[in-house]
């Protein structure tokens, strides 16, 4: 009998859990994605046109970080994350030749020309801004139906640091300078491989002046005053209720 093992099998940025939001065990296959060695904890996609088993569902994983815990979410986003590389990463950047699954790392090697591929993250910066005591900086992104106004966020460039990428982005989008960068937290944030790192800063100077493309709506809220917000298990909504109460 095959042995048994807990299995996140995705589709389209969808997760198979059932009821009650847990994982199904399954028969494991050669294909599987495996995790360290004794986990019995393995990763796979859900075939096109495979069914869905009795008594599963599928549940997009936005929808999963307000159902678990911070530590179940971030293992379905490695899972998901490895699973995206592993299918991208098909054939050598290199010479074109099919690769290979490399048997004890995450890795996928060029049996033509030895080249070793790695998942790779990408660097986001996110940054909480503040204007005295009790206001704060928040944003409506253009693409966003909803009326939900979020953080200043941006993906860091080839040779910046990360406070620069936290400038640079504050000033291309709203048209401000800000001092006191400071380092919050970090987060994995599998859409589709990004690490997001918060920060907080000041206001500096400068008015607001929006990047329309990308921002249809800036202002400072206070805090007592604040529009929709990102929802909770996202970073945004973390930094948003640590600094309010750190301001209080």
């Amino acid at each position: 009998m095959s042995q048994l093992s807990l299995a996140y099998i995705f589709h389209n940025q969808q997760l198979l859990v059932d009821e009650n939001y847990q994982l199904p065990k399954v028969a494991t296959l050669a294909s599987d994605l495996k995790f360290k060695a004794g986990d019995e904890v393995i990763a796979r996609d859900l075939l096109e046109h495979e069914p869905i088993p009795a008594g599963l569902q599928l549940i997009p994983i936005r929808q999963l970080i307000t159902l678990w815990s911070v530590d179940e979410f971030q293992k379905a986003s490695r899972a998901v994350q490895l699973l995206e590389w592993r299918r991208n990463h098909r054939f050598c950047s290199h010479c074109g030749h099919e690769t290979q699954i490399h048997p004890t790392e995450y890795a996928m090697v060029c049996p033509a020309c030895r080249y070793h591929q790695y998942p790779r993250v990408q660097p986001c910066v996110i940054t909480i801004i503040t204007k005295g005591q009790d206001e704060v900086l928040l944003a409506k992104n253009a693409h966003n139906k909803s009326n939900m106004y979020g953080l200043i966020a941006g993906f860091v460039e080839v040779g910046e640091t990360l406070e620069e990428a936290v400038q640079r982005e504050t000033l291309e989008e709203v048209g401000l300078k800000l001092k006191n960068i400071r380092y919050m937290s970090s987060q994995p944030w599998p859409f589709p491989s990004n690490l997001m790192i918060a920060f907080q800063a000041e206001y500096d100077s400068g008015e607001i002046k929006l990047q329309e493309e990308e921002i249809s709506d800036a202002k400072f809220f206070k805090f007592d005053q604040l529009p929709e917000i990102p929802f909770k298990g996202s970073i945004a909504h973390a930094m948003i209720m640590q600094v309010m109460h750190h301001q209080a």
